[in-house]
């Protein structure tokens, strides 16, 4: 485990929570920021290259040659005690990202999907701290998490429609172990996910069953996602907001962005088609 970047984020979520994007080239071990002026939860490729953004209040892009950033739909503007959290796309190229209250209040918030032509969809309703998504292979079934619950659930899943139902527990995270956050399935259809407060990253089969965990050198790691020329790289972004003065001390490198090699591959990133 290695740190690439030390971002010294405060809530590393792939995108930076205050509002920046980071573009890191592993090659050449360079980055790029991207101010935005507003909270990023979320950020994902798409098909024309840019990048379309969870933002504070909706749903935006960020073209990377210019930084210029355009608001494409309102989602909870009229609500400054929201924000928007995680979120990625779904193997048709919809976007779905989720949103929390500032003060974590239970059932505040919502999972919304945007799709292609610019509409705005609400999925679920009474959401705490919307988090991970991906979906399986096949397109049938989609895994989710609302931290608060120590859920990580699976939904059945209609690619054509994007309709969910029958949403289930597929793991239980048990108290005094972390919190399920940001998460992502490698190439076998194995479930990896990053636990708040727990120090690690942890591998899960498709029926539930614990296959591995990985030590994070910082307590509160918040994502993951697969890197590299063969994908076999996975990244994980942490956080420090959680941190007292006395734990920033002791893990230096709390914030940065961690690289290592766990011998298995993950799969190209859905892209959004609008």
């Amino acid at each position: 485990m290695e740190c690439v970047l030390d971002a010294k984020a405060e809530l590393g979520e792939g995108p930076v929570w205050r509002g920046l994007v980071y573009r890191y080239d592993p090659a050449t071990r360079s980055s790029r920021t991207f101010p935005v002026d507003t909270p990023v939860g979320a950020v994902a490729l798409t098909d024309a290259g840019d990048l379309v953004l969870a933002v504070r209040d909706g749903f935006a892009r960020l073209d990377l040659d210019s930084g210029r950033v355009r608001v494409i739909a309102d989602v909870e503007a009229d609500r400054p005690d929201q924000r928007m959290n995680d979120g990625t796309c779904d193997p048709a190229g919809r976007f779905w990202a989720g949103t929390m209250a500032l003060d974590k209040r239970p059932g505040a918030g919502a999972l919304y999907r945007l799709d292609p032509d610019g509409h705005v969809l609400t999925m679920l309703r009474d959401v705490t701290i919307s988090n991970g998504l991906d979906w399986s292979d096949d397109g049938r079934l989609m895994y989710y998490v609302d931290t608060p619950t120590r859920s990580i659930d699976v939904l059945d899943f209609d690619v054509t429609t994007g309709a969910i139902t029958n949403r289930r527990s597929l793991v239980r995270i048990p108290r005094g172990e972390g919190w399920p956050d940001g998460l992502t399935l490698d190439a076998e259809g194995y479930v990896w996910v990053a636990l708040w407060a727990g120090g690690a990253v942890r591998r899960y089969a498709p029926d539930g069953r614990l296959d591995r965990v990985l030590p994070v050198p910082t307590t509160h790691p918040t994502s993951c996602a697969f890197g590299g020329p063969d994908l076999g790289d996975l990244y994980i972004t942490t956080a420090t907001t959680a941190l007292t003065p006395e734990e920033r001390l002791r893990q230096p490198l709390a914030g940065g962005l961690f690289r290592c090699r766990p011998g298995v591959q993950g799969r190209p990133a859905h892209r959004f088609k609008g």
